[in-house]
């Protein structure tokens, strides 16, 4: 496994460990009625930002691995295992990252604490149930 590879996928744990715990501050928080602190805007920050990190890291991978290589897209789009790594994969964490984003940004434009929990819950709820669902856990395990 080259060096770049190995960032990827340690730093993917970081990003799931993070994503967990701002996900479930802002559900916990939210149905709770809580006040959103100081905290809670670092711990939502915190995700964006390692989520971000990942899609970097994750672009210059995608690049340099040369999935295509002499693959056709059409050959590419028969195998269900290249298919998965080189375009599943990216496509549906780009769209995660983009999620967690518009959370974010919808979450300082809210002026009391509810509405930008709910901001951050439904995004990021809905970031983290695409990343579980792309993690390639063959891979991990």
């Amino acid at each position: 496994m080259d060096t770049l590879q190995f960032i990827h996928s340690g730093w993917a744990y970081v990003v799931l460990i993070v994503l967990i715990l701002a996900t479930l501050n802002a559900l916990i928080k939210f149905f709770g009625n809580k006040e959103f602190d100081a905290k809670d805007f670092r711990i939502s920050l915190f995700a964006l930002i390692t989520m971000h990190i990942q899609l970097l890291i994750g672009i210059v991978l995608w690049f340099t691995k040369g999935y295509f290589g002499e693959m056709s897209v059409g050959e590419v789009m028969k195998n269900d295992a290249v298919r998965k790594l080189a375009i599943e994969h990216p496509t549906t964490m780009l769209i995660a990252v983009a999620l967690v984003t518009i959370g974010y940004s919808k979450h300082k434009k809210k002026l009391v604490s509810k509405p930008k929990f709910k901001m951050l819950a439904v995004f990021y709820t809905i970031a983290l149930a695409l990343v579980l669902y792309m993690i390639p856990w063959n891979l991990w395990f």
